[in-house]
C-alpha cells in the first residue's frame, strides 16, 4: 500500500463528530514529517467515502478544503455542536 493509500485508509477511521491533525495523520500512515503531503493528497480527494473535513490543522484550525473552507466548517459544526 503506499502513502496515499494509507492516508485515506487512516482518515476513514476518523469518526463522526470527531478530528485528527494533518500530522497525526502523517504519523498513522507511516510517515510523520509529511503533514503537508497529506494535505496535498487531501487537496485532490473527491471521494465522498473519505472524510477530509475531518483533518484539521494542529492549532485547531480547521485548514483548507476542496470544497470550500466554508463548507468544511459546516460539515464539522453539523458533526460536532462544540465547534
Amino acid at each position: 500500500m503506499n502513502f496515499k493509500e494509507k492516508v485515506f485508509e487512516e482518515v476513514k477511521k476518523i469518526k463522526k463528530g470527531e478530528t485528527a491533525s494533518y500530522k497525526e495523520v502523517a504519523k498513522k500512515a507511516g510517515r510523520p514529517r509529511a503533514w503537508r503531503a497529506v494535505g496535498n493528497i487531501l487537496k485532490k480527494n473527491y471521494n465522498l467515502e473519505i472524510p477530509c473535513h475531518r483533518v484539521i490543522k494542529s492549532s485547531g484550525i480547521p485548514g483548507g478544503y476542496n470544497r470550500g473552507k466554508e463548507n468544511k466548517i459546516k460539515l464539522l459544526k453539523e458533526e460536532n455542536d462544540k465547534l
